[in-house]
């Protein structure tokens, strides 16, 4: 499954949507998800992929890990993983 794949599903199970439902330039937001939806998808995440993704809960918007959209979370995933694997 690719990373693509594997974050709208996530993200849909999140949202309780169907992952077609999930769209690239859709927001977690448009979504329905909240800010605790956001924290366990992120906490999801990082344990599908391996990874650690600087996010920080109380200032998300400080965070250097874009969450604007499904494209931009995993652009931001997949930029972690090359550079985790370099």
């Amino acid at each position: 499954m690719s990373v693509k794949d594997k974050v709208i599903e996530i993200v849909a199970e999140q949202a309780v949507l169907e992952p077609g439902d999930v769209q690239m330039d859709s927001t977690l937001e448009s979504l329905g998800i909240d800010s605790l939806g956001l924290v366990e998808s992120i906490f999801a995440i990082e344990e599908e992929f391996d990874i650690q993704i600087p996010f920080n809960a109380n200032e998300p918007t400080k965070s250097d890990f874009d969450i604007s959209s499904v494209a931009t979370i995993i652009a931001g995933i997949e930029a972690l993983m090359a550079e985790q694997n370099s």
